[in-house]
């Protein structure tokens, strides 16, 4: 394989048993691809971790940059390249383990075919009714069949040179390529295993990709809380300042109570985000576009990860992030929004929040858009599922249950903002995730 630049300087890819010189003509009749392997911007971005003399770099190609060094628009195909590089200077050899990247990521040679130019689809881009009409020209379509065909081979083994190789990395050795995974925006996580013969290595990256327009982009976390006002804790005191947490959130004016605060999540932002990993999603803010994209998929009963979540109100403003975990579509999800507080355990910054568990979708006259989300009136559930998941995960570090005396028993409901009926043992599940894999350890709050 070699590389070949063109007029401008551009890098353009072409296998050396297939190096025809394109004319204009022969463009016009085949189907050039031209991948650039010189463009690296996202080497900039690289993000590199070191442990015990193994050095791990990653990085991750936006839509733009994957269509530059691919050639094709992956993104359209839910395919985003993670460039990945081991450098071993341990002692023994070390696999990477690529299905604790994505168990869902694509193979060279599947990544290829996604994107293989279609005969089909190129005879019909060439014009349905100009063949109709302008019949002599039927003589073109061998040269299209052709090109797609030299085009495809092309591409199947320019992705296939450039792919991470899945072997064990020798001592000394360096093994670097890319890692074909499902498509993210926002912060991807990343978690790298290196398997080897007598321990595990664990990576774990937040690498920001853009195309996310994130609700917490426009809020100083480390600005709502001066120095003075933080109040650090050991785990006794926590426990006495968290039973003291407000019992539900507001409306914007304070004059209504909305869904029941339920649960602290205790950690750095970045690694709050990483311990829900990709199991959860970010949420993008309230615009027109994000509205229209969120009706659309409620109409369709399709997926969209990132659909923003209504604002609820603790300590006088909306929530300072939220995470949600989507299902079947986005009438089915898990949706969370968590604000920060005063309170440090450890140095280590502690958000309040609320999760609750949609079911689906009902009418109300309380929305704008005369609908909501219908959610499943057991709070304590969707709680218990968020303790589960993170010790699933094993990101859960410490985790404890803070009991309050707002208990609503089943038999008693109350109902949140847009009138949903709920209960709750009114106990405020604690849990303090860590960065990288861990075991945890359960603490008994009275």
């Amino acid at each position: 394989m070699v590389e070949v630049l063109d007029a401008t300087g551009q890098g353009g890819y072409r296998s050396s048993d297939m190096s025809l010189e394109e004319t204009p003509i022969l463009r016009r009749l085949l189907v050039p691809y031209r991948p650039r392997p010189t463009a690296r911007t996202f080497d900039a971005r690289a993000q590199t971790q070191s442990q015990d003399g193994l050095d791990i770099t990653v990085a991750v190609l936006d839509s733009k940059e994957s269509r530059h060094y691919f050639g094709v628009p992956m993104a359209r195909r839910g395919i985003q390249p993670l460039w990945l590089r081991v450098v071993n200077r341990a002692e023994g050899p070390y696999r990477v383990n690529l299905v604790g990247i994505d168990p869902n990521y694509f193979s060279a040679h599947e990544a290829s075919a996604a994107n293989h130019f279609s005969s089909g689809k190129r005879i019909l881009g060439f014009g349905a009714a100009a063949l109709l009409v302008f019949f002599p020209l039927i003589w073109l379509l061998p040269f299209k069949l052709f090109g797609a065909w030299r085009a495809n081979r092309q591409m199947d083994d320019y992705f296939h040179e450039h792919a991470f190789r899945l072997r064990p990395v020798e001592p000394g050795e360096t093994s670097e390529g890319f890692v074909f995974t499902s498509l993210d925006i926002g912060n991807k996580i990343i978690h790298v295993r290196l398997l080897g013969i007598e321990d595990t290595r664990e990576f774990v990256f937040s690498v920001p990709v853009p195309g996310l327009d994130a609700d917490y982009a426009r809020r100083a976390f480390q600005d709502l809380y001066p120095a003075e006002q933080q109040i650090e804790c050991d785990e006794l005191s926590l426990g006495h300042h968290l039973a003291e947490a407000p019992a539900t959130t507001l409306n914007g004016r304070g004059t209504r109570f909305g869904d029941p605060v339920n649960l602290v999540i205790v950690g750095e932002f970045p690694t709050v985000v990483s311990a829900f990993g990709a199991r959860w999603d970010e949420t993008e803010v309230i615009t027109l576009a994000t509205c229209w994209k969120t009706a659309r998929a409620f109409l369709t009963g399709s997926e969209y990860r990132y659909s923003p979540v209504s604002p609820l109100h603790l300590y006088g403003r909306i929530q300072d992030f939220a995470l949600q975990r989507v299902r079947k579509s986005i009438n089915e999800r898990l949706h969370m929004r968590l604000w920060a507080t005063p309170l440090r355990l450890g140095g280590q910054p502690v958000w309040v929040g609320q999760v609750s568990r949609d079911m689906g979708v009902r009418l109300t006259w309380r929305t704008w858009n005369l609908t909501t989300h219908r959610i499943d009136p057991d709070i304590d559930e969707a709680r218990d599922y968020v303790l589960e998941d993170l010790f699933q995960a094993g990101r859960l570090k410490l985790a404890g249950y803070v009991t309050r005396q707002d208990a609503v028993p089943g038999e008693i409901r109350r109902r949140n903002l847009t009138g949903d009926p709920y209960f709750t043992d009114g106990k405020l599940a604690v849990m303090v995730v860590s960065p990288t894999r861990t075991t945890a350890r359960f603490v008994a709050w009275e």
